[in-house]
């Protein structure tokens, strides 16, 4: 599509801060590859909560909610969705599920993007999988799913499924033939957004392909730092980032740097947390009460005291259980329900 153009591709114009930011994400993705194999334990920990984060965020920009409480009984499976918005969350889950599982079997095709897409309808009354009927537009919603601005308008229902073979042929040119991935992947996003494909879930889909992407270039760490999380975070300048390079796409005249320059700052954000998060997890001077209100501070769900055990490894029980006390008494936290059920609410 346009951005992958071979030409459009050459005109790209670097800058040597652009370059530097190309060179530094390239040092992370080798330090990410030594922390994998020295810090399995600990990287278990992180993809269990980067999971969650991942789900709630995506979900958010999409204006998908549920309250924190029935977040967690769905991921723990003990409780059915009750409504369209839940059913979304929990398809949305099995599909990060699917990409982390089975990301070397997963290439990147057409076909495989429906499936991501029909994973996400599956338990949906109109389920999913299939290109749009309708025109629609590239649109920036706020976080109760109301359109705020139209970012593009996408491209013609008729147009949709030439359109995404054309996308993956010009991805695969663009890596056999020597591109960077980590210049072809955003430009991938972009064109995918600006075609707009499905009816819905577009965004949703697109943050799911990024995270397919980003493995086949070998940039894992959306595996245990949620991505989707900071793109929530800075929410704003996400849709900015989008809108700037949207406009004039359909003539190849856009100027895509302002979203590549987002992202590379996003993914550059990820590997400073996942260092940071790894460091703090086996740091010799946190000690163990420290190491457990550092957890509990990242969490943005219900949680339970087996789960703080998970991130804390070496840290017994009672000394959990003492710090929790401590926290209630602090007014930092309060219990929700009894026994082996309860959650820890942060407050």
């Amino acid at each position: 599509m346009q951005s992958l153009q071979p030409a459009f591709l050459a005109s790209m114009g670097f800058s040597a801060r652009d370059v530097a930011i190309l060179r530094t994400l390239g040092e992370y993705r080798g330090k990410q590859a030594l922390y994998a194999t020295q810090r399995a334990e600990t990287l278990a920990a992180l993809r269990t909560e980067a999971l969650i984060e991942a789900t709630d965020s995506s979900n958010r920009l999409a204006g998908i909610t549920t309250s924190a409480l029935r977040l967690m009984s769905l991921f723990e499976a003990t409780t059915t969705p009750r409504d369209r918005s839940e059913q979304e969350i929990v398809g949305y889950r099995d599909v990060l599920e699917s990409i982390h599982r089975r990301r070397s079997k997963m290439p990147v095709t057409v076909d495989v993007i429906r499936q991501l897409h029909r994973t996400l309808y599956r338990q949906t009354p109109d389920g999913g999988g299939e290109w749009k009927v309708a025109n629609n537009d590239f649109v920036e919603k706020d976080g109760q799913g109301h359109i705020i601005r139209t970012l593009c308008e996408a491209l013609p229902a008729t147009a949709t499924p030439q359109a995404m073979d054309s996308l993956i042929v010009g991805y695969e040119r663009a890596i056999a033939e020597g591109n960077d991935a980590i210049v072809v992947i955003p430009s991938v996003i972009l064109d995918f957004l600006c075609i707009h494909p499905f009816d819905s879930g577009n965004g949703r889909v697109a943050r799911l392909l990024t995270l397919l992407l980003l493995y086949h270039g070998g940039y894992g760490v959306g595996e245990f730092i949620s991505l989707e999380r900071l793109f929530e975070k800075s929410r704003e300048s996400y849709h900015d980032a989008l809108a700037a390079s949207s406009q004039r796409w359909h003539e190849g005249e856009h100027e895509v740097l302002p979203w590549l320059n987002y992202f590379w700052g996003v993914l550059i954000h990820a590997y400073k947390e996942f260092e940071e998060r790894v460091g703090e997890l086996h740091g010799a001077r946190s000690s163990k009460s420290e190491r457990v209100r550092e957890a509990v501070g990242r969490k943005i769900s219900p949680f339970k005291m087996v789960d703080l055990e998970r991130d804390c490894p070496g840290v017994s029980r009672e000394t959990i259980r003492l710090v929790l006390r401590e926290m209630k008494t602090e007014g930092l936290v309060r219990t929700q329900g009894r026994g082996r059920g309860a959650h820890w609410i942060k407050i």
